[in-house]
């Protein structure tokens, strides 16, 4: 699925490790490098010294921009994993994702069988509003043909993103229409929504995934907070797993929600920056009632920040696996020439003292692959965690132990299992085929689907997937290239099944139902269920956690 205007689902190397850093811990300071008076002159002569000979005498012509952006790379590097380069050219893509919005014309898509098919319309966006709607195929854009002649994602990104207010026209097949239907789209700013899913999990327990910590995070959280509460939520799952980070700010705002007056959040402190207290202010919207954080190895920075928090406060429980370990803080620096530099200038410390940056001294490679290492280690698959990290105790506000130097450790450890997992069932999910498959059957029994199943929970509890659309599943697999393996396909069937009905789900409704069906009936993490069990015994009570 993609977002037109957005970083792409799946970006390139180079992309991906940026938008990264750009989810990583930001302060929003900005600042042009002009080196100090007391700058060493005889360090920055003997970079111009080098690039002067270079251009002079060396054998070959020489790319000295290229040559530059690497230099810095590689010095980066050097210093730390999260102090990094950003090219003039990505730093607006890199950048999105953390602004909440971007300017195109507001659909998911994906390419089914060479078609264009609209997977959704973002809601308040400019093709939402003319009624372009989901199952929706693009023949032509700008009168070029956009149907069976090979087009990739980035093909149609970049002729339909684009400055707000220029226009662009669709033709559009839609099913039931005898004749194309022609749309003219004005682009517009598009939302990029954070808060990625929210529904009631019991009568009693709301339930919210955000997916990143950008400068809309909050409206949406607090808007999704309240409605829940109209609904009669009494307690709340936060679902932080998989969420890289975002802006400080904003990981301290959520945390207000949670916390009484005048408690401690965060605290930064570096070499050159002295130490700064965050405090919570009075009046958060949910400082009554039981609260569960989900976090595990993806969960970083600002997602630490929450749930570092709510632990040393003993506001909540925290439940999964080690969080990945990011307790470095950047600040955005421009350089010259457009691009930009995110240096590390300070750690963050939770309330009891805690740092929770891993090590990084064995190199960059290895910071990288120390999730790979954690797999491999069985950390992730045994049923207790081996504590990682500082032997340096800290305490809770009621005195239970916890530790740092690598990542928030959860109250209650939540093992991976990957005895569904097969090699069988990752081609499906890398090659796109689950996907592409329940787009082309929603879109072919979308009406009796609606009718037979009004509801999410309708569907989640009795819809099941029929031996008859696991076998029209494993066809289309093998006409997309994905060889028959009979005993990945038993080992993975029940793990196929789910994810399929939760695509269907998402395609039928959003991305909450998504979320609604996984949760429910997940076999390889069942953090979530852990999370209503512990919602519905004495956890908090034996824990000195109040509600």
């Amino acid at each position: 699925m993609r977002n037109i205007g957005i970083i792409p689902y799946r970006p390139s190397m180079t992309l991906l490790r940026h938008a990264a850093i750009a989810a990583a811990l930001l302060v929003s300071v900005s600042a042009f490098a002009q080196p100090p008076a007391s700058q060493d002159p005889a360090t920055i002569g003997k970079i111009e010294s080098l690039l002067y000979h270079l251009d002079r005498m060396y054998v070959d012509d020489v790319d000295k921009k290229q040559l530059v952006d690497a230099a810095i790379v590689r010095m980066l590097e050097e210093l730390d994993p999260h102090s990094i380069y950003i090219p003039k050219d990505e730093l607006e893509e890199v950048n999105e994702p953390l602004k909440g919005n971007f300017e195109g014309v507001g659909i998911q898509f994906n390419i089914v069988r060479d078609t264009i098919m609209v997977v959704d319309a973002i809601a308040g966006g400019p093709s939402e509003r003319l009624g372009i709607r989901s199952g929706d195929r693009i023949l032509s854009i700008e009168g070029e043909n956009a149907a069976g002649v090979g087009f990739k994602n980035n093909d149609v990104m970049k002729r339909l993103r684009g400055k707000k207010g220029t226009k662009v026209n669709v033709s559009i097949a839609r099913r039931g229409e005898s004749t194309p239907l022609e749309f003219v789209i004005t682009r517009d700013k598009i939302p990029i929504y954070s808060v990625e899913a929210s529904y009631m999990a019991s009568p009693q327990v709301g339930y919210i995934k955000v997916s990143r910590f950008s400068a809309t995070t909050m409206k949406e959280f607090r808007e999704k907070l309240q409605e829940l509460k109209a609904q009669g939520m009494q307690d709340l799952i936060l679902d932080l797993q998989g969420n890289g980070g975002g802006y400080l700010r904003t990981a301290i705002e959520m945390s207000d929600e949670f916390l009484g007056d005048r408690k401690l959040i965060v605290y930064t402190q570096g070499r050159t920056s002295p130490r700064e207290d965050t405090y919570s202010t009075k009046d958060g919207l949910f400082e009554k009632g039981k609260l569960v954080v989900l976090v595990d190895e993806g969960s970083a920075s600002a997602s630490e920040i929450v749930s570092g928090a709510v632990q040393d406060w003993d506001r909540g429980m925290i439940i999964g696996r080690r969080s990945f370990g990011k307790g470095l803080v950047q600040r955005p620096v421009m350089l010259p020439d457009g691009s930009a530099v995110r240096l590390t200038v300070s750690r963050y410390y939770t309330p009891s003292g805690r740092s929770i940056q891993k090590p990084y001294d064995e190199g960059v490679d290895a910071y990288r692959a120390e999730k790979s290492s954690r797999m491999a280690s069985g950390e992730l698959t045994k049923d207790q965690a081996s504590q990682i990290g500082d032997t340096v105790k800290y305490y809770t506000m009621n005195k239970r132990v916890v530790y740092g130097g690598g990542g928030i450790m959860p109250d209650a450890h939540v093992p991976i299992d990957t005895a569904q997992s097969s090699a069988y069932f990752g081609q499906l999910v890398r090659k796109g085929v689950l996907n592409t498959f329940a787009l082309s059957y929603v879109d072919e029994n979308r009406a009796d689907l609606k009718q037979r199943y009004t509801t999410v929970n309708a569907f989640q509890q009795s819809f099941r997937v029929s031996e008859m659309m696991m076998e029209a599943l494993t066809a289309y697999a093998s006409k997309e290239g994905v060889e028959p393996d009979a005993a990945g396909l038993e080992r993975s069937q029940a793990l196929i099944a789910l994810r399929l009905k939760a695509l269907l789900a998402r395609d039928l409704w959003d991305t909450s139902a998504y979320w609604q069906v996984i949760n429910a009936e997940n076999p390889i993490d069942r953090s979530f269920q852990k999370a209503m069990e512990v919602l519905s015994d004495n956890s908090f009570q034996r824990l000195g956690m109040s509600r």
